[in-house]
């Protein structure tokens, strides 16, 4: 053993998984408590998120459904029986979490008394052993643990999330508590000699890592493992599958490391990739990072819609066979797309490459955010790509993990923006914020100001505490780069010079492309400023003939969004719009429509039948697309994301 060698393995003893996890995690993201929100787009959003949404969160967990109540029934002892679904606790924890990212970005004395009055009712129904479920504990606490599909371990992650959250904002340790003692209830229950268990709902493995960041305690990096590992070994035969659904539904068909496609539920499976990436990393585990690759490359390649939304299938709330995309009938859970911000941010901190903030970015603009409404009141549980005026954006839902879920990852947004090591900073996200990150020389000040999504222009200023040489990296967006989504299953039909542009205080700067950064290396002076200018043109996307639903059809995208047609611009009708690939489109502005967004605007034919409902003819129409994650917040109509080229694609109604 070489000398160098042998001071990593002192190292690794020394230090634990901690000194693991950096030899392989190549980037840390910066945490949401560290950064300041100032951006015009989402700024709004995350106020709406603390002022609107969590507010009905709060109506719908505690007065009109009865899931705080559950909790006061447990605490009482009374003998009173469980109202609601099973998993319904998962709800509570989730918007505990929504609440506390609010916290940091808007301080609310009422709101943190709120949510402390839940915890105690939480803790009131934690058990003497540490077990906590509300739904086992009122109607079977004989039962508990004996079905792999009730979601004993799908709450109790959630739980352990909120608590690490609301910690982390509050330093209040009531809730972190209750997590680490049932946390530790599981481990005792679980880690022992023939007693095999797989998670009918993945989530405990990356909620178990965030608990061991934040306590340091081995063993619950053990426990998330420990929990990887029970997958593909048939434990969950003629319990959680075959009876009534198949292995692949819960990805257990194969152990995680061998595990090299998709399949199944949309939400598990990133839920339970975001873990195995998330303990890879801190066990330095190279067959989990090769498994994590190769499904990644099969959802973004072969299974993933141009929204970034993934689950093509209502029937199983998930993955179909490739390709299979179709547009009106999309599932795309809200949850699903949440699910690909999480594990594209791990992908990123892995392995450095900007591939994976691109579909992180694309499902966050789109796939994710259409999930909530602009008022903040109304959601998407499913997230079609067309329709012909039967979907609206509904209240709430009797499974409501999505609305807590859109709530939390809007208001932790500042989780997702920069990235650090020891001696390099990364910009991932172009997000209007403040931030300081703390490199092994120094302190470092960064502001970046933009209209992103609107604009390319992305000013980021840097200031040091001293002057100090470190390389800053600037991620250069594919779809910036003719590539609008990793791989080749989409692609832009029309040719485009355009590219982007970076200075450093107004002059011409030597970077090295890497990665899909331009990495800029120099010694950084207080107040340098560094602006990047990205080409924000109209773009026609085409899909690979292998998506057979989009045939001749093209999709609008500027900058990150994607674009859609909606009857409310269009004469009530969007099904007999024709796109030809000559079509010029011009993007402005609108102040008044939608809380404000960028509209596209081209002169395209449409087509009109008789009054006799005979003769077709084809009309010239100026046409308005609008981003697609503002569409249905002006009642119900016709909604349109791939458009045909040609009038024997059309669907011509009488």
């Amino acid at each position: 053993m070489n000398k160098k060698r042998s001071l990593a393995v002192l190292l690794c003893a020394a230090f634990g998984a901690n000194a693991q996890a950096q030899s392989l995690q190549a980037i840390q993201p910066v945490s949401y408590s560290q950064v300041q929100i100032t951006d015009s787009f989402w700024s709004p959003w995350i106020q709406t998120v603390s002022k609107v949404t969590i507010p009905v969160c709060i109506d719908q967990t505690e007065v009109k459904t009865p899931r705080i109540r559950n909790f006061e029934k447990v605490a009482r002892q009374d003998g009173e029986k469980h109202e609601g679904i099973y998993y319904d606790d998962s709800d509570v924890y989730k918007a505990i979490e929504a609440i506390a990212y609010s916290l940091k970005n808007y301080p609310d004395a009422s709101l943190e008394k709120k949510a402390d009055e839940w915890i105690d009712k939480i803790a009131a129904a934690q058990q003497p052993d540490g077990y906590l479920n509300t739904y086992y504990t009122l109607n079977a606490p004989g039962k508990r643990w004996t079905d792999m599909e009730k979601h004993e371990d799908y709450c109790a992650g959630h739980l352990f999330e909120a608590a690490v959250a609301y910690y982390n904002t509050t330093g209040k340790k009531k809730l972190l508590n209750v997590a680490t003692r049932f946390a530790d209830h599981i481990d005792s229950t679980f880690r022992i000699p023939n007693r095999p268990w797989v998670s009918g709902h993945e989530e405990v493995e990356l909620a178990l890592v965030k608990l061991y960041k934040t306590t340091r305690r081995q063993k619950y990096l053990d426990l998330a493992n420990w929990f990887l590992q029970q997958r593909g070994k048939g434990h969950g035969r003629g319990v959680i599958w075959d009876n009534w659904k198949n292995a692949d539904y819960c990805q257990d068909s194969l152990p995680v490391e061998q595990q090299r496609q998709i399949t199944g539920h949309a939400v598990r499976a990133m839920y339970l990739y975001t873990g195995v990436a998330d303990v890879g990393a801190a066990r330095n585990d190279e067959g989990y990072m090769k498994a994590m690759k190769a499904v990644w490359e099969d959802v973004v390649y072969r299974n993933m819609y141009i929204t970034g939304g993934i689950g093509s299938s209502g029937h199983n709330e998930g993955f179909t066979t490739d390709y299979d995309l179709p547009n009106a009938n999309a599932y795309c859970e809200t949850c699903a797309s949440v699910g690909m911000v999480f594990w594209n941010q791990r992908m990123n901190g892995l392995t450095g490459n900007s591939k994976y903030i691109d579909v992180l970015e694309r499902s966050l603009y789109n796939g994710a955010l259409d999930g909530l409404s602009l008022s903040g009141d109304r959601f998407f549980y499913g997230n079609p790509l067309a329709s012909g005026g039967q979907h609206a954006r509904q209240e709430w839902f009797g499974t409501a993990c999505c609305p807590s879920n859109i709530a939390r990852l809007i208001a932790s947004l500042g989780d997702y923006i920069y990235g650090k090591s020891q001696r390099d900073i990364w910009v991932n996200l172009f997000v209007g914020s403040n931030t300081s990150i703390t490199l092994e020389n120094g302190a470092v000040q960064l502001r970046q100001e933009t209209n992103y999504p609107w604009s390319g222009n992305v000013k980021i200023t840097v200031s040091p505490k001293r002057s100090q040489e470190f390389p800053l990296h600037v991620r250069i967006p594919g779809w910036a780069q003719q590539q609008p989504v990793p791989g080749n299953t989409y692609f832009y039909k029309d040719n485009s010079s355009a590219t982007f542009t970076i200075t450093v205080n107004g002059a011409a700067v030597k970077y090295d492309l890497e990665d899909g950064y331009a990495v800029i290396r120099r010694n950084w002076k207080k107040n340098d400023v560094v602006q990047l200018q990205l080409p924000m043109e109209v773009r026609k996307v085409q899909a690979i003939d292998s998506i057979q639903q989009d045939h001749n059809r093209i999709a609008l995208q500027r900058g990150p969004l994607v674009y859609c047609v909606e009857h409310a611009d269009n004469a009530g009708e969007v099904s007999n719009i024709i796109v030809p690939g000559n079509t010029v489109f011009t993007a402005a502005y609108d102040p008044s429509l939608l809380n404000g967004v960028v509209t596209l605007k081209g002169e395209v034919p449409v087509v009109k039948v008789g009054a006799n409902g005979e003769t077709v003819t084809t009309v010239k129409q100026t046409i308005t697309a609008i981003p697609y994650f503002s569409w249905a917040n002006r009642g119900k109509g016709e909604m349109e994301v791939w458009l045909p080229e040609k009038i024997a694609e059309v669907n011509i109604k009488p």
